[in-house]
């Protein structure tokens, strides 16, 4: 791990969804509910698991995180942010002209970002081949891909998830968030995968399936994921809740893309506020 400030993870969790919402209240709107459920994985990542070093985001040697969903760009600017791989004084710019901070991960653009995203069902297919890059020049990094349960919809991600295992890529650790919503509406609706882990089992992966809201079960699926001695990928799989610590969004029906209210934005960040101290 990256050598940083002593905080608790819990701190670092929170500290993330306050950039996520600070970030959201200059464009009024965005991919709030997912940053704030992908939070806690976020900060096991960054800064429990991963090899980076934030004044050289191009370090040969660091873990890679790729984000495939791109639309959960501002998560990952939020976690960046509390890494000091980005100035804190730039989520001021998010979403605007010029800003490296685009609504939708770019990463010519932003230190830290290690692809580009907005066209989904794509990042494992990257990973797959990024890890056998590193395997040639005899790496011992790991790759951590992000991506979201409506890419399970596509074909690339079951052709990425076949060639991960046959390859054996040990150094790939992928992350799937199930938070049940997608653009249409509920993943599960839109196109059934259950039983997840078994059939990802099935593929070869070395599978773990945890809620991605409680850090100890993060920490300890990443811990098994690095640790696991078999020539398998390894997959977490992470049921996590839209909106996770601000309640009137965690439970507001339209919630894959939303607008808050003015006077709105104050009270999310009360809401952290008040679970920090509870």
């Amino acid at each position: 791990m990256a050598e940083l400030p002593n905080k608790s993870l819990a701190d670092r969790a929170y500290h993330i969804r306050r950039n996520a919402v600070l970030m959201g209240e200059v464009q009024g709107q965005g991919y709030i509910a997912q940053a704030l459920d992908i939070a806690d994985v976020l900060a096991v990542a960054y800064f429990h698991a991963m090899h980076y070093r934030p004044e050289e985001p191009e370090w040969e040697g660091r873990d890679r995180f790729l984000l495939s969903n791109g639309h959960y760009a501002i998560a990952l600017y939020a976690a960046l942010i509390e890494a000091g791989i980005i100035p804190e004084n730039e989520l001021e710019t998010y979403g605007s002209d010029d800003s490296r901070l685009p609504m939708s991960g770019m990463a010519q653009y932003t230190p830290g970002m290690e692809m580009s995203g907005g066209s989904l069902g794509i990042g494992l297919s990257i990973a797959v081949g990024k890890c056998l890059g590193l395997k040639r020049k005899g790496s011992s990094s790991f790759v951590y891909t992000l991506f979201s349960d409506g890419e399970l919809d596509e074909g690339s991600v079951w052709e990425a998830i076949l060639s991960a295992a046959h390859y054996k890529l040990d150094n790939l650790i992928a992350i799937v968030d199930i938070n049940n919503m997608q653009a249409d509406g509920p993943s599960t609706q839109m196109m059934g995968f259950e039983p997840l882990k078994e059939k990802l089992e099935a593929f070869g992966w070395f599978t773990q399936r945890i809620d991605g809201n409680d850090l100890d079960a993060v920490v300890a699926a990443f811990d098994a994921a690095k640790a696991h001695q078999g020539p398998q990928p390894r997959m977490i799989i992470a049921d996590t809740l839209m909106g996770k610590g601000v309640p009137f969004l965690e439970t507001r029906d339209k919630s894959h893309f939303i607008r808050v209210d003015a006077h709105e934005w104050q009270l999310a960040l009360q809401a952290l506020d008040a679970g920090r101290s509870a």
